[in-house]
Order: C-alpha cells, then structure tokens, then sequence
C-alpha cells in the first residue's frame, strides 16, 4: 500500500518543497506539490492524496486553516505538518484541527518515512475495523450455505473452481436462493478475502443516487453534495464489488458499468479525475438477461462482460433434501437468538415443510421457522406453529384441498371418516379402505401418540375432526 500512496506536499519555499518531493519521489511515492495553501486545495480535488505533508507558515492561509478546510470534507486522508523548530504549540493547534502527526524543520528525512508509514497503516486499519464491522452487521459467512442435494453439490463445485480466478461471475435466481451468500463465499475462498466484500442492491436506488453509490462524487456535484463521496468501487479496492439485481439498472449506468468491465477505471460524478481500482465484480439477478437483451432492455456487451462465469441457484423446490438440514440450521439460530432451547419439529411439521413449494424459497423457509420458534409452547415445533400458507388448507367438510395437501394428510382423511361411517369398527374400515387392521391401528396411535385402546383413540380422534368444522 505505502509503495503506491498518493502524497500532496505543501511549502512556500520551493527550494524545500522540490527536494522533498524528489526524494519521496524515489521511495516509490506518487508525488503532486503546491507552493501554497490556496492550490493545495485546488490540487486536493483532482489529486486525492492518501497524505498531505504541509508547512504551517505560509501567506495568505496558514496551515491550520488547511487542515480545518480539508477534514471538513474528508475524515480519511492523513495530515503531517512541519512546523520550525521551537513553534510546537502551533503544531499542537494543527493536530487539534485534524492533523496525523507534525515534524520539526530541517525535516529528517528517515523520520519522515517512519512517520508516514505509520500513518498509512493506521488508515488500513480503519478500513479494515470498518469493514469488520459491516460484516458483523451483514452476519453473511460462507458457513450459512447449507446443502447436501445434488443442484447444491454443483453449485459448490463452481464456487470452488471460481474463486481463485479474477473473472466476473453472474449468480442467477429466484429471489430468496441464497445468491449474495453464494457471492460472499466465492469471495471468501478467493485470493481476496482479506480485502472488502461490499454489496450494493441495485434496486434500492434511484438512478443518481445509484451512480453516486457505485463511484463517488464529488463536493457541490449535486444539490446535498456538500463533501466528496468515495464510491462502493473505491472501497471495494483489493476485494469484490457485489452487485444485487443487476437487471434493475438503468442504460446510463449500464454504459458506465461496462466501461469499468473493460478499463477498470471511472470517473466520480461530477469529476474528471480517472481513478483506476482493483476489483472483482460478482453480479446477481432473478431476471432472465437473455430475454431482457432480447427486448432492448439490458445491453448484450455487458451480459457478456458480466457473464464470464454463470451460476445458477436452484430453487428450494428443486432441492426439498436439504429442508431437513436448513431447518435445523434456522431452529439452532432462532432457539438461541430468542433463549428458547426446542428440541426439534413434530414429524408432521417436518412432514408439511417437505411437502411446501416455497415459493419465496430459503428466505420464506428461514421465515416460517424463526415464526415457529417465537409461537412454539412445547419441547418441539408443532403443525399448528406454522403459517397459515404452510398448513394444508381443509374445505368445510374438512377435507383437505387438492393440490396442497400431503398424502398423510389424504390418508388421514380417508382413515377417520371410514371409521365414522363404520362407527369405530377397525375390521370394518379395513376391509372398505383395502388395507390391513394393523396398519389402521398403527396410523391411529401415530396421529394420537396416546397409549389408549383402538376405540378410544378413534372417539377421540373423530370428536376433534367435528369439533374443528364447527
């Protein structure tokens, strides 16, 4: 990082100011100088130096008032200032307003570098506790991807063959898949994953502010612009850029977006600075790009930019294998964020999580789960525990609708009424439904779970069937 910093120094005596920018020159700094205060902040704006290095004493603005100028547009960028020797409480006063560090003249050069070494790693580490921070907040992690199926076995395989590389990936999708989780990993098995993961959803934003966010503006640019704005690209320097429902943005953007795909490099709204930065992009979407390029809607060069790799995110409905261990992952999640320890589902619940289509796919899943968790009375999860578009739904005579029952739910049925027609003789409804005594005596102490007689559990079982209708 230090080797490519960008340093701004400030110093009326030009003499002064030359040779020390040659010298820093030399250590592999990118260098810019100004003779006074006035274009110092000229050459901020199109320079955005990682450290400014300023004289105090210089005509017409002195350095204290250029370090107040500077930090009230910009926490980020450090301050050294030089001050002669035996004027250390004007150096005082500039550390006050905002300034890193300050240096007594003749400058020693070796202190210097020191000095601005320090100041360059204690800015990484702001970044780096900021980017912790958000992290913390997301609570994404490669290890809340759960899946044993076989479409999530592929999906796995790509991210493994992926991540090392630098290409761009599009995730595509139902909405609630799993797709920023899928991203997230990619980006934690890559050569990057001490950089940032930033996330941005495209559909969130109006187009200017959508700009804004993704590369930066500058002060004034825009009515409530009153500071420059680094863009998710800027702090995505070194890491991956993760860019939800891709398909939402508008043809000005996509122009912009290609641009960077190509020169990895952009310009900040209203600036003419080219700033170049290293990112990867991770792309997702639930539209059909294919079909949204057909109609003239997303340009074709940059489905193709953004579509080096493809991954493809099954639904939940395509993968029911996984429910088991998905809702043992929510339970174990929600059991301890709500100090509610449960010992697991009925085997009824497990039964109509299984049957479910879950349209709203993992996210409609770890919904229904965190609801059950909060309603649950019992040592598990029961039926009754779950939304209402979970459950089977009856008509009035109780029967349960088709499509959207279960089979146990039918058999259930069958089972209760033909031992009501036959009042309660097992034989009987044996012979009528074609199976055997022993399976309906089976099935009755499965829906009871009660160490009753046969008769008492279907009296009891056909007395709550009515009830229920009433």
């Amino acid at each position: 990082m230090s080797r490519l910093a960008r340093i701004l120094v400030v110093d009326d005596e030009a003499n002064a100011r030359m040779a020390l920018a040659e010298l820093l020159r030399d250590e592999g700094y990118e260098v810019e100088t100004a003779a006074d205060a006035f274009k110092a902040l000229g050459k901020y704006e199109s320079f955005s130096p990682h450290i400014v290095v300023t004289d105090l004493k210089m005509p017409g603005m002195d350095g204290i008032e250029l370090v107040k100028k500077i930090r009230a547009t910009d926490e980020a960028t450090g301050i050294i200032v030089m001050t002669a020797f035996g004027a250390v409480q004007s150096a005082i006063e500039a550390m006050r307003a905002g300034a890193a560090e300050y240096l007594t003249k003749p400058l020693n050069f070796d202190e210097l570098l020191v000095v601005l070494t320090k100041v360059l790693e204690n800015q990484a580490l702001r970044r780096e506790a900021r980017q912790l921070r958000q992290r913390v907040r997301d609570r994404v992690a490669p290890g809340n991807i759960v899946g044993i199926s076989p479409p999530m076995q592929r999906v796995f395989e790509v991210v493994d063959q992926v991540a090392p590389s630098r290409a761009t990936v599009l995730i595509t999708g139902e909405s609630g898949t799993g797709k920023e989780l899928v991203a997230n990993a990619i980006h934690q098995r890559s050569p990057r994953s001490a950089g940032a993961f930033i996330k941005l959803h495209c559909a969130a934003l109006a187009e200017s502010l959508l700009e804004s966010e993704l590369f930066g503006h500058e002060k004034g640019s825009f009515t409530g612009a009153t500071a420059r704005k680094d863009g998710r690209f800027q702090l995505a320097d070194g890491g991956t850029l993760f860019l939800d429902e891709i398909g939402e943005i508008s043809p000005a953007i996509q122009v912009k977006l290609l641009r960077f795909l190509q020169e990895h490099e952009y310009e900040r709204v209203g600036g003419t600075q080219t700033i170049r930065v290293d990112v990867r992009v991770i792309a997702a979407t639930n539209r059909n790009l294919v079909e949204e390029v057909a109609r003239g809607r997303f340009r074709e060069d940059l489905y193709y930019r953004l579509n080096v790799v493809a991954l493809e995110m099954p639904p939940l409905r395509d993968r029911k294998s996984d429910i088991p261990a998905l809702a043992k992952f929510f339970l174990d999640r929600y059991t301890k964020e709500n100090a509610k320890p449960l010992d697991g589902f009925a085997p009824e619940t497990m039964e109509l999580l299984m049957a479910y289509d879950w349209p709203g796919n993992v996210r409609e899943l770890e919904n229904a789960v965190e609801r059950s968790v909060v309603l649950a009375t019992g040592p598990t999860i029961e039926a009754r525990h779950l939304s209402p578009n979970v459950r089977p739904r009856l008509t009035p005579s109780g029967m349960p609708i088709v499509p959207g029952a279960t089979l146990r739910d039918l058999e259930r049925y069958a089972i209760l009424e033909t031992l009501k027609a036959t009042g309660g003789s097992t034989s009987k409804a044996a012979e009528m439904l074609g199976i055997s005594v022993r399976t309906i005596q089976y099935r009755l102490h499965q829906y009871n779970e009660a160490p009753r007689s046969d008769i008492e559990v279907v009296r009891s079982l056909i007395a709550g069937a009515e009830s229920s209708r009433e």
